[in-house]
């Protein structure tokens, strides 16, 4: 007999097509009557709308979420949500905003009762990142990307609605889809794991697997990025509830300290941290395998970022060659729990061809 321990914190998912609607019913449930809404300068029309459905429950709209959450911008929104006298916020948008909110709800957990947070968010994911499920924060400053663990910071409902969604540009919707699924592969190698969560990250995979080539072929096919989104969810729970690995350490080293697109930077990195644990956690490998349809993990998700456009190279997505050093120090300095001891040259090695972009050995 396997012993474990399950774990999973309960969140209120709203899912379906025109969910958005339900916005107000959801900031009302929480006994909020000043909602702030967030999103990232791109997503700011969508914002506004949400905030005119919200009406006198909308507090104002703050669109500037940026990558990574630089502390300036995380000081900027807790700022502004006091002097509009905020009790809620709204993330609309993907990890950046999630994020921004996260740093919100951790600021004011203090003040909130039994040291939950005073300013509960309501998530609306726009991308596949699973953020929104997770209790994982982090903020950037002087060039590195500081990650902690709070289940304050959860969401209190996150309606995931697919209309949303199909304006995602196909650059975004793929590499969004494969930073998801790197939550899955790592879910199922973590030293906490569990049958149910396994269940979750293999679920995750297939439904991610089957649904990305469509989304990114047909980006107004509504059925597939209602899947991408079900994926979405299903590896934010997975992450949520188990411990991170030496991929996430390495994506939260890259984005922090050399500003590259988080997603992107998943998608690179995957494959290769994939291989780098092939033998320490075999039975992990058969289960991505699976859920895939590939002979082989780590080569099975270089090509399924190869068939939906998605960058496989570190270099091609901005990291600069005399970075791969300072990035395997940071990576190893500090490193997360990882199925196969962490090692410098092992690590330097990895991001070597993460950097050029190889597809791994078998």
């Amino acid at each position: 007999m396997r012993s474990f321990v399950y774990d999973q914190p309960a969140i209120r998912v709203i899912f379906g097509i025109g969910v958005i609607d339900q916005l107000p019913e959801e900031v009302q449930r929480l006994g909020a009557r000043r909602a702030l809404v967030l999103a990232s300068p791109g997503r700011r029309p969508i914002a506004e709308e949400a905030a005119r459905r919200l009406g006198t429950a909308a507090a104002g709209v703050y669109a500037e979420a940026a990558m990574h959450v630089p502390i300036d911008v995380a000081r900027a929104v807790c700022e502004t949500a006091k002097r509009l006298e905020a009790d809620c916020c709204v993330t609309i948008g993907g990890g950046s905003t999630i994020g921004l909110g996260k740093a919100i709800a951790l600021e004011n957990k203090a003040s909130g009762a039994n040291g939950a947070s005073a300013l509960p968010i309501v998530a609306v994911p726009t991308t596949y990142s699973g953020s929104e499920m997770t209790p994982i924060h982090g903020v950037t400053e002087g060039g590195v990307k500081r990650t902690g663990r709070d289940r304050k910071v959860l969401p209190k409902a996150v309606l995931y609605d697919p209309a949303l969604t199909v304006s995602l540009p196909r650059h975004i919707s793929g590499p969004s889809g494969m930073n998801a699924i790197a939550h899955c592969v790592e879910a199922l190698y973590a030293p906490d794991a569990n049958p149910i969560i396994s269940l979750f990250a293999a679920e995750g995979i297939r439904a991610l697997a089957r649904s990305l080539p469509v989304v990114v072929e047909e980006p107004a096919n509504l059925e597939a990025r209602a899947d991408a989104l079900y994926g979405a969810w299903l590896s934010g729970a997975a992450l949520g509830a188990t411990s991170m690995g030496l991929h996430h350490k390495l994506c939260h080293t890259l984005g922090g300290s050399f500003n590259l697109p988080h997603a992107d930077v998943h998608t690179s990195v995957l494959p290769h941290a994939t291989a780098f644990n092939r033998a320490a956690a075999p039975d992990a490998m058969r289960v991505v395998a699976g859920a895939l349809g590939a002979d082989e993990a780590a080569q099975g998700l270089y090509d399924l970022a190869v068939r939906i456009g998605a960058p496989v190279a570190l270099k091609a997505i901005g990291m600069p060659a005399d970075g791969l050093d300072r990035a395997a120090r940071l990576a190893t300095d500090n490193p997360y729990d990882n199925p196969r001891p962490i090692d410098y040259a092992g690590v330097r090695q990895l991001l070597d061809d993460a950097y050029r972009g190889t597809r791994p050995v078998s």
